[in-house]
Parts: structure tokens; C-alpha cells; sequence
């Protein structure tokens, strides 16, 4: 850490220096209980009901212009360093994404994303939290992107897409802007305004920005959406050489979630877009599991030109507010979730099939019967009349409390965030044939998390206590409490309970680039170093967990560090051969570090920073008539971590599974180009082929969470699985038409394959196949993974541009009308995403009891919109 901050001390110096001579784991939980067989000579919708009765399960779910280049003898031929005209970046962000496709595979936290000059990735997990600020699309138009290990010059990069968004008021076009648009999809209605009024004489810029997105149902039943977003920025230019930048926005957003499902509850309900999420509360579908954004976001920027080869740009940003996502809990109550598979005729096809031929019955033709029952819960909340002795009211102990006890609330996750960033980045051009940055960065990030009442339904109160606690240690009334501090703690709406806890995450990091330009050859280095450090604090003292659960825990420190290089071969001003490599270390994310931060400060035995190792290279044509790129890598990560949490019905209880030594490859090539056939007509396409692999045998640590003991050390016989949650191979062929009269209209084919379906541990280990005869069918059921099966989409685009009569506004100004239909053929098979449940019946070795649940693409879905510019 001291040589990290003589690093830093130095390159803050070396910058005055010139200003003075220069101026979603998916985790979850269910827990078997004894149940009852309900009665045969049930037929009706009561069926259902009596299952829930008899199925007692006291365990809520955790979810925790382009310019073309001409050859050159005299001077340096440019380099093709961004990648605003990259038609493979095109595909992938547009025509591939249905499909979730990520660029070489690799996980949102390998890519880095800037905005006036700050990093905007969370310290929590490394992700760019872009609904930030969603609908905002008007004043993001300024980006620079740079694609895996190119050199760029705002930041390091990683292995990923590297993203600066320039969005300060002085860069926006001088234009009033008013929009509506009309979709089928997350959201149908968006109506957003824009003014920028450009540097004016003075040296003064004003851009605001506002949307509005809202859908009373999505694509999927029972989904909403409610968005706003706002945008404040002003500019004032100081001289000719200096720009000071003010930006605020906000995009406060509520969503009803959708959820995955299992095929058999697809197959009932008749549809690929069941959602187990919502019910009807008088005649209304409400949604259980509903996500809020609230983090409004504030840069100050000061960019100093000294001249027109040096620049100094500091930038200090703020984020503050709550991200949160409800989710129903109950206690001493048979679990209400619709899906849970007791309820499903498939439990007791084997036993009770005029059982399962009723209950199937019943799920295919009555909704109700498939959806949550709101009414049920409010019902039984409210026959509950109950005294509780030695209760904590408004934090005073020993009351006597009376009331109407909830059995069942609707809870909610809540992670309150107060972000600081500051950067400084110093780029100065020595000649034209050496360019050199260097910059400076810290981060302080303080997550709160805790859990809070939402909604009572229908009861006055809610005792926190810890029902796992209760199984295991029956007669131990002080380890069944959440927060000793506060025994049988009377909560009402808004209160906090279940878990409290802060995590404090610090990172400051320094780098350097230098890029050497010459007749036809560039090449460049870079080199970065960074500390991370984070802890735990406990806001409660668990009764499981008293001694190491309150208080700050040890802080974990991370030195880390990167470098890279490549070189660029200039065949002309039109052909390029490049070649890039590196190699990065990261500090892991605390989640993947702390075993339960919910309950307890333990974490995994073994904790190291993960290693990237990384090359690429390519061949990139940019003539007039075509755009090409050709390129190929290899990345190997290793030493990854991850924590799962879930129900193990091996020792039956609620487990934590610290997973170490998880490595992956990802290789393979893609390709782009868009080519322009005949006058108005451009041919384009775009070809992702890789193979991602886990490279390593997972070591697995589980441990009982009521008791933190270690049950087993297992080895995860993970070595060749596939990486899920993306295409492997990925192809787009396109052809647009472009009239001289300024309508233009388009077609493109895509197709996916080399899908995998995310994989249980659990069952890749030899406790899992320890009875099964080796190469029998039981055997390669238990431990092959699923492929999904290939698929295709077809979308149209076409837009029209109409210039105004002046005399209608008095000024230049456009109605642009753009649409799109996505999935032109409805092909409502395409498998987005999914996972194996986290249980394994390790008696009956039986993988349909817990079948794995899937997401899908929306079948045909459309955008169509209108925009007015003046």
C-alpha cells in the first residue's frame, strides 16, 4: 500500500508540475418439511390450496462520419484505434442481443466504463450499472469505445469494451428535441424532451433532459415498468484553455420482475412466458417481486487545454440512494410461491398419479390455481391475534406486545449506496511519433444492506426471528434471534429486520501508456497499479453468531496490478495487421469472499486476486466501399471465487458452498464487415465463433449457515463444463437500403448456438455419482450438462427523415420516424437463459425433482418512434 500511494504522490506532483509551467447469483432457498397426501376425490381449485396447508415450509426464498484513410509515403499512416465504426461492435450491441450475447463471453465485469472522465463501474461486483441512467439517450450519443486491448486514453482498460461517454453541455448538439415512442416490450409508452443551447459567446452551455417510460404490463404477464429520468448539465469555458462541467441526472425506475420457471409449469400454463411472480389481489395482477433504482449521480469535471498537444482533465462524481428488490417471506406458514415443486403434479406422479392427473388438471385450466393468492395470505394474517412476551417495541425491551401477527409479508432486499470517484488524467502528444497519459483514480464506495418490511399484508406486526435458527437449535430461544441487542423485535412497515450490515470498499489505482506512432509500425505499453481494500461492519449481533457478527471485521487489502502492449502493422491507409496482449490482476468481490456477510464476518480459506491472461490480434480493412475486421484471442481467467447459498438436501439445511479455484478459457474468432454493394445498398454481417470453458477442477468448502460448520471439502469436478448465459456462436447477415430522399430500410438474419445451461455444482462431485455404476445413463444424466438448442431471428428496421418548411417553425428542423421489429417470425423458442436449481436428491438420485427453470426471448416485438428536432 505505501509503494502503491509513492506512486500515486509522485504522478499528482509530476501533473502540478505541468499545470504550473504550463497551466443476479442466483441464490436460492427451499427447505424440505413433512407433508400430508392430500385427498384423492379433490377436483376443484381447493386441491391447490390443501397442498399449500399440508406442505408446511417456514423458508423464505433468498435472492441474494467516417473518414476514409488514403495511403501515405511522407507521413504516419492513422491508426484505427476506436471502435465507432466497428461493424462487429455494431452486431453484438444490436443484432445479438436478444440472445444476451457478451462480446468473447466474458462476464460485465471485464468491461470498463467512463463518463466525463469518471469510472462508473459499482466496487461491489465490478458491473456498470447502465439503468442509472436509462432514457436518457439523447445526451449519450458521445462515446468512445475501444475494443479488448487496445490502447485508449482515459483509462487502462481491461479485457473487455472500454466505454467513455462525453456527455458535458458544451459537447451536445445545439437542438431542441421532443420524442414519442411506442413498444411492446419492458416498457409501451416514452416520451422525452431535450435542450441543449450550445457555447454561447460567453462561454456558457445549458442542456436538460427528461423521459418518461412506463408500461401498466410488459411483454411478459404480470410485469410493469415505471420510469423517469432527468439530466442537468451546464458548461462555462474559462479563457481558451479551460472547461469547467457541472452534470446531475437521476433515472428513478420501478419494474415487476419476471421470473424463470420450469418447463412443467410452461407446458400447464401454455405459454414460455409464465411468471410465477404475480397473483390477483381484487381483480388487479400484483407482482411480488418488484426491483426500485434511486441513485442520483453528480460530476464536476475540469478539463485544462495548455495547448493544442496538452491536456489535464480532474473529475470528481458522487452517486447516492437506494437500489432494492421485494420478495415474499413467511413464517411457520406453508410456503406461498405457486411453482414450488410440492405443488407440481410431478411430485406425486410416481405415487399418487389421480393426484397428479388432478392437480395438472386443475393448473392447466385455472390461472389462479398457477399464480400467487394474495387473498390467502392477507386471510391468514389477519385470523392471527397474538400476545408476544419480552418483546422489543420502538427499541425498548421487555413490553408485552398485542395484535394481528403477519405470517406472511412481502419483504425487501435494500442496498442504500454512497459512492465517491475522483480521477485525473494527463495526456500530453510529444511529437508524432509518441503520445503519453498518465492518470490517477481513488473510489470510496459504503453499501448498506439490510432487509425491510414492505407491506404487512394485512397484519399489524412482524416478529424478527430466525427461523433457521429455530430447526436447528429448538430449545435455544437466544440464538433464534436476528439481533440480540433487541429480542422478539416488534417490526411494522419500513422497519429493518432479517440482517444489517455495511461494506466499505476503498480502490485507488495509477497508470501510464505511452503509444508510439511511426511510418508503419505503432506500438504501445501500459502499465497500471491499484489497491483494493474492503470490510464488513454489523449493524446487529446474531444471536447464531454473537462474537463475529457486530463490529467491523478485519480489513482485506489487495495489491493488484496490469500491463499491457501491442503493436500495429500499417499495410496501408487502409489495411491494418495488429496484435495485443496482457496480463491483469484483480481484487476479488467481497461476496466472493465473505461466506454469509448476512449473519457473520467468516470468509473463504484461501483468498487470492484473480489473474487475466490475455492476446489478440487481427486484420482491420477501412476503404470506402468496405469496412472489415478479422480477429482472433485467448484469454485464460484463474483463481475466481464464488459463494452459493441454498438448501442442501444432503444434510438438510440451509448451506453455504465457497467455491475457490474456478478458472475458464475463452477463445475463438470474429468477424465484421459492411460492405456497399451498389449505390444506397450496404451488405453487412457479423460472425462470433468461441469456445468457453471452465479450465480447472473447483475446490468446494460448504458449510452449515446456522452453525458455520464445515460439513464436507469437496473437489467439483468442473474441468470442460461450458460457460453459460451467452451464445457461443453467434451470425448476422444483413442488407439495408438507404434512398437518396432520406428514408431508408433494412433486413437482417441471425442465428445462435453453443448454448449452455448454467450447471449445479452439487452434482459434478463424487458424493453425487458415488453409487452410480460409472458410464451408465443414470450416470451421464447426473453429470452432463444441458445444451440448448440452436435459433434464429429475423428483424426489420426502416426509418424516414423529413426536413421542415421553415416557415412552420421559423428554423432547420426534422421529424424523424424510426421502427423496428424484432423477431419478424415469432419464434418464441429461443432460450435466453437459466440455471439448474441448486438441490440434488441425493437419495433418489432423481434430476426431474428439482428441474432446472429458464428464461426465453420475447417472441415478435416492435419499437416505433417519432421525434421532432429544431
Amino acid at each position: 500500500m505505501r509503494k502503491l500511494l509513492n506512486v500515486l504522490m509522485v504522478a499528482a506532483l509530476m501533473q502540478g508540475l505541468q499545470v504550473q509551467a504550463q497551466s443476479g447469483k442466483k441464490t436460492t432457498t427451499n427447505r424440505s418439511a413433512k407433508d400430508t397426501i392430500p385427498s384423492a376425490n379433490r377436483t376443484d381449485s381447493t386441491l391447490i390450496e390443501e397442498l399449500k396447508e399440508n406442505v408446511l415450509d417456514n423458508i423464505p426464498t433468498v435472492s441474494l462520419d467516417d473518414n476514409d484513410l488514403s495511403d501515405g509515403s511522407s507521413q504516419n499512416i492513422s491508426s484505427v484505434l476506436t471502435a465507432g465504426r466497428d461493424p462487429f461492435f455494431s452486431a453484438a450491441a444490436f443484432n445479438f442481443s436478444p440472445a444476451r450475447f457478451r462480446m468473447r463471453g466474458y462476464d460485465g465485469d471485464a468491461n470498463t466504463t467512463y463518463m466525463n472522465g469518471v469510472p462508473m463501474e459499482n466496487l461491489d461486483n465490478g458491473f456498470t450499472p447502465f439503468g442509472l441512467w436509462g432514457g436518457l439517450n439523447d445526451v449519450l450519443r458521445s462515446r468512445d469505445v475501444s475494443i479488448g486491448l487496445r490502447a485508449n486514453p482515459y483509462t487502462f482498460g481491461d479485457i473487455g469494451v472500454s466505454t467513455n461517454m462525453d456527455v458535458r453541455a458544451s459537447k451536445q448538439r445545439r437542438q431542441t428535441s421532443l420524442g414519442y415512442a411506442y413498444s411492446n416490450r419492458n416498457y409501451t409508452h416514452r416520451f422525452s424532451a431535450t435542450w441543449s443551447s450550445g457555447l454561447s459567446k460567453s462561454g456558457w452551455a445549458f442542456t436538460l433532459s427528461g423521459s418518461r417510460r412506463w408500461a401498466d404490463e410488459g411483454y411478459v404477464p404480470g410485469t410493469y415498468y415505471n420510469g423517469w429520468s432527468w439530466f442537468v448539465g451546464i458548461d462555462k469555458k474559462i479563457g481558451q484553455k479551460r472547461l469547467l462541467s457541472l452534470v446531475a441526472f437521476a433515472a428513478p425506475t420501478e419494474n415487476g420482475k419476471q421470473g424463470a420457471s420450469v418447463l412443467e409449469m410452461d407446458s400447464l400454463a401454455g405459454t414460455h412466458y409464465y411468471n410465477p411472480y404475480w397473483g390477483y389481489q381484487n381483480g388487479k395482477k400484483r407482482n411480488a417481486n418488484v426491483a426500485k433504482t434511486n441513485q442520483p449521480y453528480i460530476i464536476l469535471t475540469d478539463e485544462t487545454k495548455f495547448n493544442n498537444n496538452t491536456t489535464l482533465v480532474n473529475a470528481l462524481s458522487a452517486t447516492f440512494g437506494d437500489r432494492s428488490s421485494t420478495t415474499l417471506d413467511w413464517y411457520n406458514a406453508p410456503d406461498p410461491r405457486p411453482d414450488y415443486y410440492r405443488y407440481l403434479p410431478s411430485y406425486y406422479a410416481a405415487t399418487q398419479p389421480t393426484v397428479a392427473n388432478q392437480i395438472a388438471q386443475v393448473l392447466s385450466t385455472n390461472e389462479n390455481a398457477r399464480q400467487i393468492n394474495w387473498q390467502n395470505m392477507y386471510d391468514v394474517n389477519r385470523s392471527h391475534q397474538e400476545t408476544i412476551q419480552n418483546a422489543t417495541v420502538n427499541g425498548v425491551t421487555g413490553q408485552t406486545y398485542s395484535g394481528l401477527r403477519s405470517y406472511y409479508i412481502l419483504g425487501e432486499y435494500v442496498t442504500n449506496t454512497q459512492k465517491i470517484n475522483y480521477s485525473s488524467t494527463f495526456n500530453k502528444k510529444f511529437s508524432n511519433h509518441f503520445e503519453f497519459t498518465a492518470g490517477v483514480s481513488y473510489q470510496s464506495q459504503n453499501d448498506h444492506n439490510y432487509k425491510r418490511v414492505n407491506d404487512l399484508l394485512g397484519g399489524q406486526y412482524f416478529v424478527d426471528l430466525n427461523q433457521f435458527a429455530q430447526f436447528t437449535f429448538p430449545s435455544n430461544t437466544s440464538v433464534t434471534q436476528n439481533n440480540l441487542a433487541k429480542p422478539n423485535n416488534i417490526v411494522t412497515t419500513g422497519g429493518t429486520y432479517g440482517y444489517d450490515y455495511n461494506i466499505h470498499i476503498n480502490k485507488a489505482e495509477a497508470w501510464t501508456q505511452g503509444v508510439f506512432k511511426f511510418n508503419k509500425v505503432d506500438f504501445f505499453l501500459a502499465a497500471e497499479a491499484s489497491n483494493t481494500q474492503f470490510w464488513r461492519v454489523g449493524n446487529m449481533q446474531n444471536g447464531l453468531f454473537p462474537s463475529n457478527s457486530l463490529g467491523k471485521s478485519d480489513v482485506y487489502n489487495f495489491d493488484n496490478y496490469g500491463v499491457k502492449g501491442g503493436a500495429t502493422y500499417k499495410l496501408s491507409g487502409r489495411n491494418y495487421f495488429y496484435v495485443n496482449g496482457a496480463y491483469i490482476t484483480k481484487a476479488p468481490a467481497y461476496q466472493n469472499v465473505f461466506i454469509s456477510p448476512r449473519t457473520r464476518d467468516n470468509v473463504q480459506d484461501n483468498i487470492t486476486s484473480t489473474t487475466e491472461t490475455s492476446v489478440e490480434g487481427g486484420y482491420i480493412m477501412n476503404a470506402p466501399k468496405i469496412k472489415l475486421r478479422v480477429s482472433g484471442y485467448y484469454t485464460r481467467i484463474a483463481n475466481q471465487m464464488d459463494v452459493l447459498s441454498f438448501y442442501d438436501d444432503n444434510i438438510q439445511n440451509f448451506a453455504n458452498y465457497a467455491l475457490s479455484n474456478i478458472a475458464k478459457v475463452h477463445f475463438g474468432g470474429e468477424l465484421g464487415f459492411e460492405a456497399r454493394v451498389i449505390p444506397n445498398v450496404t451488405l453487412n454481417g457479423a460472425a462470433s465463433v468461441g469456445r468457453y470453458y471452465y479450465d480447472s477442477r473447483q475446490n468446494a468448502v460448504v458449510t452449515q449457515d446456522n452453525t458455520a460448520a464445515v460439513v464436507s471439502r469437496d473437489i467439483v469436478y468442473s474441468q470442460n463444463y461450458r460457460v453459460s448465459g451467452t451464445p457461443q456462436e453467434a451470425y448476422s447477415l444483413g442488407i439495408q437500403y438507404r434512398s437518396p430522399k432520406y428514408w431508408y430500410v433494412g433486413l437482417t438474419a441471425n442465428y445462435f448456438d453453443q448454448m449452455w445451461l448454467e450447471f449445479n455444482p452439487i452434482r459434478r462431485t463424487y458424493l453425487a455419482v458415488e453409487s452410480v455404476q460409472p458410464y451408465s445413463k443414470a450416470w451421464y444424466d447426473i453429470l452432463n450438462q444441458t445444451q440448448l438448442k440452436g435459433q434464429y431471428t429475423v428483424d426489420f428496421f426502416g426509418g424516414y427523415s423529413w426536413k421542415l418548411p421553415k416557415s412552420w417553425i421559423n428554423k432547420n428542423s426534422f421529424l424523424v420516424f424510426n421502427a423496428g421489429v424484432n423477431n419478424l417470425l415469432n419464434n418464441k423458442d429461443i432460450v435466453t437463459g437459466g440455471y439448474e436449481q441448486l438441490r440434488f436428491d441425493f437419495q433418489t438420485l432423481n434430476n426431474n425433482k428439482y428441474p432446472p427453470k429458464y428464461y426465453y426471448a420475447y417472441g415478435l416485438n416492435f419499437f416505433a418512434s417519432a421525434t421532432l428536432r429544431f
